[in-house]
């Protein structure tokens, strides 16, 4: 039941828990205090609003980081992630594969604004080898939603 619910609160979490109980079939006592354990066990983190802040008007900027680091013995990359994550401009932080290892996600109100956050702040870490920045021209989609107004298809119909 406790997936079903993160699933459904996942999709909206504007849903109380009398509808998600009513949608799962269940008590709405029940409901509520498993959604409670959830929280309180920090599986569900944050209740969140999806926002298209271009349309609202926002000028911001965002960007993506590739970061290299040097890992730390016995405590491998999780250290300097923490000392990134900790910074206010750092919206999301992941350890990743491939040809760097830290991915970052920055938002700021001007290109400037995150080009001095990388040279002031982040580059100059220890254990940061090296920074590739990647400012986000256009959002389409975000968290699984198409953020775009969909077009109507006006090609014309073609019946054999």
């Amino acid at each position: 039941m406790e997936k079903r619910i993160l699933e459904i609160l996942e999709e909206d979490a504007r849903l109380t828990p009398e509808q998600v109980a009513a949608m799962l079939g269940k008590d709405p006592q029940e409901v509520a205090a498993a959604i409670r354990r959830l929280e309180e066990e920090r599986v569900i983190v944050k209740y969140q609003t999806l926002i298209n802040w271009e349309k609202a008007g926002n000028k911001g900027v965002a960007a993506l980081i590739e970061v290299k680091v040097t890992p730390q013995r016995d405590l491998g990359f999780d250290q300097v992630a923490a000392r990134i994550y900790r910074f206010p401009e750092v919206r999301s932080v992941f350890l990743v594969s491939g040809s760097f290892d830290l991915s970052v996600v920055v938002e700021g109100k001007d290109l400037q604004d995150v080009a001095r956050f990388v040279a002031e702040k982040l580059a100059t870490l220890e254990h940061v080898q090296s920074t590739v920045t990647h400012f986000i021209l256009k959002k389409y989609k975000q968290d699984g939603v198409i953020l775009e107004d969909q077009e109507a298809d006006r090609r014309q119909v073609v019946t054999p």
